[in-house]
C-alpha cells in the first residue's frame, strides 16, 4: 500500500509515525514533511498547498491514499482535485471542508442540524454589529468568517475591546477576504475539549477527548498560540459527554450535510465548551487538530492505515478502530519568543536520548541542514510520552524534555494540570 501525507508539521510526523507502527507498513511519502518524517517517508518537494504540483505527482504515481493534514488544501478543493483523478483521500471534500473555512456557515448548519452553540449573529457592516452588541453582553467573542491562520478570533471584554476588533477586520480588512464577514457570539464559561471523529459520510468512530493549552506559559497566561501541549483522556470529557458529543452533534452534522448533498469523509475536529450551559460546540475543523494529533492518533491501538481507507471508501465500521488502555501527554519545545518572531536554525540535541527515555519526539517546524537537525518553526518539537495514568504520563514526558537541548527552548512546565483537579 502506498500513501501520501500531505503537510510539514508535528500533527504530520504523529500521522506518518502511526502509519508506520503497522503490522503491513505502507510506503510513505510526505509533501513536504519535514526532519522527523524524513526518517520514515520519502519526502517530495511540493508545498502543502501546491494543489496542481500535488495532483501531478498523484497522477504519476497513484498512491492507494492521499492523507490531508491542514486546513488550508482541503478548503482550495485538494480532495475533489485528487478524487477527480480517481484518488482516494481521507480528507472532505471543499464543500465539506466550509465548516472550518466560513465560520457562518458552520453556524448555520449548526442551527439546522440542532446542535447546541453559542447563540450568534453573521455581520458584514460594523455600524450593525456595534450597535447590536450589547444584545451578547460581555464578554463577547468576535471571530473572523475565514480562515486566518488562527489569528482571528477576539475576546473582547469590554465594549471598546469590541468595536476595535469589529473596525480592525470589517472595515481596516485585517485579515483581507476572510474577515470580509465576522461572526458575533455569546461568550461561554468553562473548559475546552478537542474530540475526533473519523467519518465516512455517515458513520462515525470517535476518537478519545484530548485538552489543548493555547496560551504560551503556564497558568494559561502570555499570548495565544497554536498550541503548547495536549494530553488525552481528557477528564471533563466524561463518558456522557462523549456520547452526547457523538448522538447530539457529530451525526446530526453528517446528517444535515447529507440532505444538502455534501458527504463529509475524513475527521471533524470537534471544539467543544463544557461548562455551565452544558456541551456547546465553538468550532469545528476539517482536519486532525496540532498538538492534539501527537497524543491521540499515538493512543490508537489497532492499524491505522485500514481505518483511514474505510472513511475514504464509506464503510468505516464499529470497532475497527482499538486504543491503547494508557494515558498520553504531548508537550511541545518552541523557540524562544514564539508566539512573536523567533530566531531560525539553531542545532538540535538529544532527540535520540529523549527517545531512549520511551519518548515519541515529533517534529512541528525543523528541517535537516548538512545532515544536522535544526530548528525553523516557532514550535519546534513535541514530546509525547504514555503513561499508566496521566500522572507516570507527564512525568515521562518531562523527562524527555529534559534531554532536548537548542538555545532559547521554551515549554510550559504545567501541561495537565487542569486534569489533576477532576481526578
Amino acid at each position: 500500500m502506498k500513501i501520501l501525507v500531505i503537510g510539514s508539521g508535528g500533527r504530520e510526523h504523529a500521522i506518518v509515525w502511526r502509519l508506520a507502527q503497522d503490522a503491513e507498513p505502507p510506503e510513505l511519502f510526505c509533501a513536504p514533511g519535514n526532519a522527523g518524517t524524513a526518517a520514515l517517508a520519502t519526502n517530495l518537494p511540493i508545498g502543502a498547498e501546491d494543489i496542481p504540483a500535488i495532483v501531478t505527482w498523484a497522477k504519476e504515481h497513484r498512491p492507494d491514499l492521499t492523507v490531508v493534514g491542514p486546513e488550508a488544501p482541503l478548503c482550495a478543493g485538494l480532495a475533489d482535485a485528487l478524487e477527480a483523478e480517481g484518488l482516494k483521500v481521507f480528507g472532505p471534500s471543499q464543500a465539506a471542508a466550509r465548516l472550518e473555512g466560513s465560520k457562518g456557515f458552520s453556524k448555520e448548519v449548526m442551527e439546522a442540524a440542532g446542535v447546541p452553540t453559542a447563540r450568534f449573529r453573521v455581520y458584514t457592516d460594523s455600524a450593525q454589529a456595534i450597535a447590536e452588541l450589547e444584545d451578547f453582553g460581555f464578554p463577547v467573542v468576535v471571530k473572523a468568517d475565514g480562515l486566518a491562520a488562527g489569528k482571528g478570533v477576539v475576546i473582547a471584554k469590554t465594549r471598546a475591546e469590541a468595536e476595535a476588533a469589529l473596525h480592525d477586520m470589517l472595515d481596516a480588512g485585517r485579515f483581507g477576504a476572510a474577515g470580509a464577514e465576522v461572526v458575533v457570539e455569546e461568550f461561554l464559561d468553562g473548559e475546552e475539549a478537542s474530540v475526533f471523529a473519523l467519518c465516512d459520510g455517515k458513520h462515525v468512530e470517535l476518537l478519545p477527548a484530548a485538552q489543548d493549552h493555547k496560551r504560551a506559559y503556564d497558568n494559561d497566561e502570555g499570548p495565544n498560540t497554536g498550541g503548547m501541549g495536549a494530553y488525552t483522556p481528557a477528564p471533563i470529557a466524561t463518558p456522557e459527554v462523549m456520547r452526547f458529543t457523538r448522538e447530539q452533534i457529530v451525526l446530526p452534522v453528517l446528517r444535515e450535510l447529507n440532505r444538502r448533498g455534501i458527504p463529509y469523509k475524513g475527521v471533524l475536529f470537534c471544539g467543544l465548551m463544557i461548562g455551565s450551559k452544558g456541551v456547546r460546540v465553538l468550532e469545528f475543523n476539517c482536519r486532525f487538530g496540532d498538538p492534539e494529533t501527537e497524543v491521540v492518533v499515538p493512543s490508537i491501538a489497532s492499524d491505522f492505515a485500514p481505518v483511514l481507507l474505510a472513511c475514504a471508501e464509506g464503510r468505516l465500521k464499529e470497532g475497527m478502530v482499538r486504543l491503547r488502555n494508557e494515558a498520553a501527554v504531548t508537550v511541545v519545545m518552541a523557540a524562544p519568543g514564539y508566539p512573536g518572531s523567533y530566531p531560525k536554525g539553531m542545532p538540535i540535541t538529544g532527540i535520540a536520548a529523549a527517545e531512549a527515555t520511551g519518548c515519541h519526539v515529533f517534529h512541528a517546524g525543523t528541517a535537516l541542514r548538512e545532515g544536522e537537525v535544526v530548528a525553523v518553526g516557532g514550535r519546534v518539537l513535541t514530546v509525547t510520552a504514555f503513561g499508566k495514568d496521566l500522572r507516570e504520563a507527564v512525568d515521562n514526558a518531562y523527562r524527555g524534555i529534559g534531554e532536548i537541548h537548542f538555545d532559547g527552548a521554551h515549554c510550559r512546565r504545567d501541561i495537565a494540570a487542569k486534569a489533576f483537579r477532576h481526578l
